[in-house]
């Protein structure tokens, strides 16, 4: 995935959260219905494949650096359908614009870009529509396991995944080799390359951490926690989980005893830390490749890929980032809309994304002999992908996000951020959070338990 696409990710979810989660929120208490409850079907298969064969217009909204040429190659395939395709912004622009369109019942796209972690937040208020009356729940086998859970909310299925994030370890090895690392394979290991590091040379890092709230979720989802449930209404945010201190239990070493550098992810010292050595590990997502390829050229040859350690040697990860495509309730015309998120994910748009660096949800394209053994000249010609697809078999399942994640997503630092300024018990930060999430939830109407 390209450098601007994931900055714009993180962007997005940190400027846009505290206005889209409070109207969006409301309408979903206001309408009292559970997630689905309101989608009454009134499509079938036979009526995609009739919009596909009847043609006309519709509008995509989107920032994903494949979408122009995912658009142009569907027009090839389909002359009849016009799609006009916008790139509502990479950041702030994109939700609130939507969020603003859907509040006012006019002007939403007919297909538009949603992230995973903000999916429900869009999809329990009724604004998006549920593919299954299409026959898209029989897609099922085609993605893996975490991304298509990520696309439900309640019962109802909400967008065909297009990428994902499984997460690896990514590590510089020049630096491993300098200072007689190796590669640990468990997060005791881990805590003890970075104390090494640390000590033979106090200007380099073993990883970088300000408290960012999507590494920490995903953490917390590696360690097994479970901290946010969702049933309709009824919320439960338990921040003290056995997985969330099984995390806290490893990272609390690496913050209190200053051995994670405080270099905000995404900064321009962030970049230059990668490329001169300064930060040694990246636990990410399996889009870090194409980013710093684009962007940490000084890294090239000196980066390697490693299964995510893990508490007990067992291969387990979790995702990290990754979009799907719904169709908004507004849309004139579902049945079309629906049509090009099948294509976009499930047929012929596939390609363009994986030829523009993407990193798929798609089983087939996950075990593609072309995929799994390319070589990587930027991580020394080694077969990243190897790696990559399997963490994407590895990741811990039953995860799910709050119906106002962004929200969450963008209050971490006032709480747990402020556990890694001090450099104190991560345990404080989140009782912190989840009491404003606690909070936040019942002034919204929600039954929350925390």
């Amino acid at each position: 995935m390209k450098t601007n696409h994931r900055r714009g990710i993180r962007r997005l979810v940190a400027a846009a959260a505290v206005i889209t989660a409070s109207s969006l929120v409301l309408a979903a208490c206001g309408s009292g219905d559970d997630a689905g409850a309101g989608d009454q079907p009134q499509g079938s298969p036979d009526a995609v494949n009739a919009a596909l064969e009847a043609g006309g217009t519709i509008t995509y909204w989107s920032w994903t650096p494949s979408a122009e040429a995912q658009v142009k190659a569907f027009q090839k395939e389909y002359p009849k359908v016009k799609v006009n395709y916008v790139n509502a912004g990479t950041g702030n622009d994109h939700y609130t614009k939507l969020q603003n369109v859907i509040k006012a019942g006019s002007g939403a796209p007919d297909v538009a870009q949603i992230e995973y972690q903000a999916l429900p937040q869009f999809a329990l208020p009724g604004s998006l529509v549920d593919l299954r009356q299409y026959g898209f729940d029989s897609f099922e086998s085609a993605y893996t396991p975490s991304t298509w859970n990520a696309v439900h909310a309640g019962e109802g299925l909400y967008g065909l995944p297009q990428d994902s994030g499984p997460m690896a370890m990514f590590y510089n090895k020049d630096v491993f080799d300098k200072y007689g690392l190796t590669v640990p394979k468990t997060w005791d290991e881990y805590v003890a390359a970075g104390k090494k590091l640390h000590t033979a040379d106090p200007k380099k890092f073993i990883t970088n951490d300000t408290g960012d709230a999507g590494f920490a979720t995903s953490m917390i989802w590696q360690a097994g926690g479970k901290p946010f449930k969702t049933d309709g209404k009824n919320i439960t945010v338990d921040l003290a989980d056995a997985g969330t201190q099984k995390w806290t239990g490893v990272w609390n070493q690496l913050v209190t005893g200053g051995l994670v550098a405080s270099i905000p992810g995404w900064s321009d010292e962030w970049f230059k830390a990668l490329g001169d050595g300064t930060i040694a590990t990246l636990p990410t997502g399996a889009w870090m490749p194409g980013v710093m390829e684009a962007s940490v050229k000084p890294g090239a040859g000196k980066w390697r890929v490693a299964p995510m350690p893990t508490y007990d040697g067992t291969p387990a990860t979790a995702e990290n980032g990754g979009s799907t495509q719904s169709v908004l309730k507004q849309s004139a015309n579902p049945a079309l809309a629906a049509a090009f998120v099948r294509w976009l994910n499930h047929d012929g748009g596939v390609k363009p994304f994986l030829e523009s660096g993407g990193f798929p949800a798609t089983t087939k394209d996950l075990k593609d002999p072309t995929f799994v053994d390319k070589k990587s000249a930027y991580f020394g010609g080694q077969q990243i992908n190897q790696v990559l697809t399997a963490a994407a078999g590895e990741v811990v399942k039953d995860w799910s996000y709050l119906p106002f994640q962004l929200y969450a997503n963008n209050i971490f630092g006032d709480s747990v951020g402020k556990s890694y300024q001090t450099k104190s018990d991560l345990n404080t930060g989140l009782k912190a959070w989840q009491d404003a999430l606690v909070a936040y939830g019942n002034q919204q109407g929600f039954q929350v338990n925390g």
